[in-house]
């Protein structure tokens, strides 16, 4: 079986919210690129990045270009191809290259999966068939008061048994602010949701001791506080995690294995969260999850939920998975939830097929 084709596709797919209804600006558009890998025998491999932005062209191109070098190749032969791609003049470990490189090693392991006939999450590891998810993307700064409560009602009043919310809120809010904002989701919630909260990298180091002990005093009850501060600051994302009760969580913003080791040996993070895009597709997201393990330390993903509850079910140290649904109007079937939790596909491969309707429809 040899990689015989490829098919790029830039997409403009709505930033809505499709769990409360509650969008920041309903006229966004999230440039997303897909990618059709097809083998000499039949098979396609599908897979999707994002945070192009500006560069979404150039990252369309840099795609092309790839996979342009792996054409004839074998594709159960993930790491000789990942490496045959990284000795090319690429720039270097991260940007582009990297967002690029998610998607093909994502399509890699569909074909994988398909020729084996075995779902993603099982040749990864396969420790089990449902993993714990909460909603994301609803309880964003931008709303006011009064739509967050709704949407955090509407959340709950859908089945959702955690879900996560936004510090950091627009303008120049105090700390009286902050808290203001976190109970009105714990009253709308109740006492007993597991909440996290993203701060976006939002705040200084101090700051982040500040108000995360303020919320602590009040009662809030945070699951975790997440990317309180620069997330290369691992020094000071270890003092935060040093000063706080409510457990840290980070790495998103983390591009390449690498720099997961320099957080985690500095004790910068309580919790380990791994974007399979910056990160460089399933095959990075894995090493890091036994990274972490080998720290004694849970893992948890970032957005695309339908691809990395694969990974999270597979490993035994996967906490949860963020159901962020950006990019769930592209497929034409889901994981679905049952009381909280994801249940695995068991179809093989990633188990997601592209709804051409929609990929039509958001065709930039």
């Amino acid at each position: 079986m040899k990689i015989a084709s490829y098919q790029v596709v830039t997409l403009a797919v709505p930033e809505d919210d499709p769990l409360a209804n509650m969008p920041e600006d309903a006229n966004r558009k999230r440039p997303t690129v897909i990618l059709r890998l097809r083998t000499d025998n039949g098979i396609e491999g599908i897979g999707v990045t994002l945070y192009g932005g500006r560069v979404t062209r150039s990252l369309h191109a840099m795609m092309e270009d790839l996979c342009a070098g792996i054409v004839g190749e074998d594709p159960m032969c993930n790491e000789a191809l990942l490496a045959k791609l990284r000795a090319g003049d690429t720039g270097g470990p991260g940007g582009i290259f990297t967002l690029a490189l998610s998607a093909i090693d994502t399509a890699l392991w569909d074909i994988r999966g398909k020729a084996l006939d075995q779902p993603l999450w099982k040749l990864l590891g396969g420790h089990r068939d449902r993993v714990p998810t909460y909603a994301s993307g609803s309880l964003r700064r931008g709303l006011t008061d009064k739509q967050t409560e709704q949407a955090a009602r509407i959340l709950v009043q859908k089945g959702f048994r955690s879900m996560k919310t936004q510090m950091a809120l627009p303008g120049d809010p105090t700390p009286a602010d902050e808290l203001r904002r976190m109970r009105v989701v714990r009253d709308a919630i109740g006492p007993d949701i597991p909440l996290m909260c993203d701060i976006n990298q939002r705040w200084r180091p101090e700051h982040a001791i500040d108000i995360g002990s303020r919320v602590e005093q009040a009662g809030i009850g945070l699951f975790w506080l997440e990317d309180v501060t620069t997330a290369d600051d691992y020094a000071g994302l270890a003092r935060v995690t040093a000063a706080l009760k409510t457990p840290v969580a980070g790495g998103e913003y983390v591009w390449g294995i690498v720099p997961f080791r320099h957080m985690i040996e500095a004790r910068s993070v309580d919790i380990v969260m791994v974007d399979i895009a910056r990160v460089g597709g399933p095959t990075q997201w894995m090493k890091v999850a036994a990274m972490a393990e080998a720290f004694n330390l849970p893992i948890v993903s970032h957005v695309m939920p339908e691809v990395l509850c694969h990974m999270v079910a597979a490993c035994p140290n996967g906490l949860t998975v963020e159901y962020m649904p950006w990019m769930l109007a592209l497929y034409e079937e889901t994981p679905a939830i049952e009381k909280g939790e994801l249940v695995l596909p068991t179809k093989p491969g990633l188990g997601l097929k592209f709804d051409e309707k929609a990929i039509a429809r958001f065709k930039a």
